[in-house]
């Protein structure tokens, strides 16, 4: 019993590297929404590990705030993600710099309190399409050539559970543009992994960030303590970004374990 407990020790040793997650440390992370929420904790994990973090959002200030979170190197590139020239030069800027983008973290989303289908504009509607959905297609179109050329990167997109079914909760601008966002991330996949690119729709329920100030019935500080917090998905977005280069998630969904709703 001992003989065979020793070789499956020897075994696990001497296999441990499978298991073993990457060194993103070096790795040039460029992260959109950084001002808050999601991307700012998506942005302070990579960073502790390692990474050259580029901060981008709308507000120089809130980048700035973030960037004095970070110990290792950061800059700050403000963008609207809704402007293609804007998002091309700012990729561009970050490769006459580091002269590479290894991961895109996209996580610039709204959302506007008045969503239902009774209420909702057209210049809401657009707005909503056009941050969520059109910019992050931007964005990964903007990436894309550097990563062909260099063999391979990861893009997370952050999506929504509002991608995986339709409610009133979310309005139907929203619900389309994360439906969309996961069947854009699922084209990627497919059109991109043989050279080595890799993508992955992060899908999480509700989370205690600032876009919950836009719902039309407030949610309360006790409910947002017991729902998803954003350092949550910055764990999560880590977690992706260190997986080895053979490894594609194509999805990650995460909810509470309680459930406002009943």
């Amino acid at each position: 019993m001992l003989r065979e407990l020793s070789i499956v020790s020897v075994n696990l040793i001497k296999n441990r590297e499978k298991f073993m997650l990457e060194d993103i440390k070096g790795k040039v992370a460029w992260v959109t929404g950084a001002g808050t929420g999601i991307g700012e904790s998506g942005a302070i994990k990579l960073a502790e590990a390692g990474c050259k973090v580029v901060l981008s959002g709308r507000r120089r200030d809130v980048l700035e705030n973030v960037a004095s979170k970070i110990s290792g190197e950061v800059s700050i590139q403000p963008l609207d993600v809704s402007d293609n020239d804007a998002v091309v030069s700012v990729a561009e800027s970050i490769l006459n710099e580091h002269g590479q983008i290894d991961i895109g973290v996209f996580s610039a989303g709204i959302n506007v309190r008045e969503r239902n289908w009774p209420v909702v504009s057209i210049d809401d509607w657009n707005k909503v399409i056009n941050i969520d959905l059109n910019g992050a297609f931007y964005c990964c179109q903007a990436v894309l050539p550097s990563m062909r050329s260099s063999g391979g990167g990861l893009i997370i997109n952050i999506s929504s559970m509002a991608a995986k079914s339709a409610g009133a909760l979310t309005g139907p601008a929203y619900t389309s543009a994360k439906h969309a966002m996961n069947a854009m991330t699922a084209s990627l996949i497919i059109e991109e992994r043989n050279n080595g690119i890799r993508a992955t729709a992060l899908c999480p329920g509700e989370v205690a960030t600032p876009i919950l100030e836009q719902r039309p019935v407030p949610v309360s500080a006790e409910d947002q303590a017991r729902i998803l917090q954003s350092e949550d998905l910055g764990e999560l977005i880590l977690f992706l970004a260190k997986q080895p280069p053979h490894v594609t998630i194509n999805e990650v969904l995460i909810n509470p374990t309680w459930n406002r709703f009943g």
